[in-house]
């Protein structure tokens, strides 16, 4: 495969500078992004950057920037609907960004976290499949990585769900739900609203002209690099149940819950979920990198 040429990659000259601030930005969201502060919001702003940042590195400008008219597009549009009229989340409103700038009624900052969000389950996908993002010639990867994909988002939102609505109060449901206050079809809603820019990005990739991508040293660490954002996400409530908060706290249908029961779930869930799914796709990414160890056989 070529390397890119409208694009960059982390090269040995740029790890020096690379490498030390994507772990301070990974390790200032794991410390503060499970609390929703402004600094929780500009750690948000900058993980959609890095996002962005990724995506041109992996898939070219162009490229980059369909995928995140796509995600924040469709994210837009079935967040308008479901508040609307309740499908496919269920019945819900924000409270988050409440004071910004909506796109009809929904607060601007939440179209850009179904990019960042959407983008590194992306990438982590596609490592777990063996790079097919890199082989979408193929109808059937065309298929199968959407899916994928799509399930692999949903982890996160399984995970972030709970805390950030219950206790947080970013947003409200407003009949409460099974999972600590959130009802079962909001995770079915992130399954569909995921799919379907997932699957419009695979139909482009499929369809344009130029497949190019980096080279295969910084193809695996752009990889490395995007399953880090993703499972930095999820290791980030850790934080609060170490912290080991206590008391009650009732969702909008009035059902009252123990806060450390939903901390202790939130961590559970993460472990046998995202930080599941992220070890699952770094062991690919490491069997990939090894030499090629079968033996040739001679004529």
């Amino acid at each position: 495969m070529r390397g890119r040429t409208d694009g960059f990659t982390f090269g040995s000259k740029m790890d020096v500078v690379t490498w030390p601030a994507i772990a301070i930005i990974l390790a200032a969201g794991v410390a503060f992004s499970w609390n929703p502060t402004p600094m929780a919001q500009l750690l948000a702003a900058l993980f959609v950057a890095c996002g962005i940042v990724h995506a041109i590195a992996c898939y070219g400008t162009k490229s980059a920037l369909v995928f995140v008219a796509m995600s924040v597009g469709v994210g837009f549009a079935m967040e308008n609907i479901g508040t609307t009229t309740g499908f496919p989340f269920g019945r819900y409103h924000f409270e988050i960004g409440s004071d910004l700038m909506k796109v009809g009624s929904i607060p601007f900052i939440v179209g850009p976290m179904w990019f960042g969000a959407g983008y590194f389950s992306w990438v982590v996908a596609a490592t777990l499949l063996g790079g097919v993002d890199r082989r979408l010639d193929r109808r059937f990867n065309v298929i199968v990585l959407p899916v994928v994909a799509a399930f692999v988002t949903a982890q996160w939102d399984l995970v972030i769900d709970p805390p950030s609505a219950t206790i947080a109060k970013a947003w409200i449901w407003h009949e409460g739900g099974a999972l600590f206050g959130v009802p079962p079809s909001n995770f079915f809603g992130w399954l569909l609203t995921s799919w379907l820019f997932f699957q419009g990005f695979a139909l482009y990739l499929h369809l344009r002209d130029d497949p190019a991508g980096p080279d295969q040293v910084a193809d695996r660490r752009l990889r490395l690099v995007g399953i880090l954002f993703y499972v930095c996400g999820g290791i980030t409530h850790v934080v609060p149940w170490m912290l080991g908060q206590s008391g009650d706290i009732a969702d909008a249908a009035g059902q009252s819950w123990r806060l450390q029961d939903i901390r202790g779930a939130t961590v559970v869930i993460m472990v046998f979920t995202m930080l599941f799914t992220s070890l699952l796709a770094l062991i690919r990414l490491l069997d990939r990198a090894r030499p090629d160890e079968r033996p040739r056989v001679s004529n």
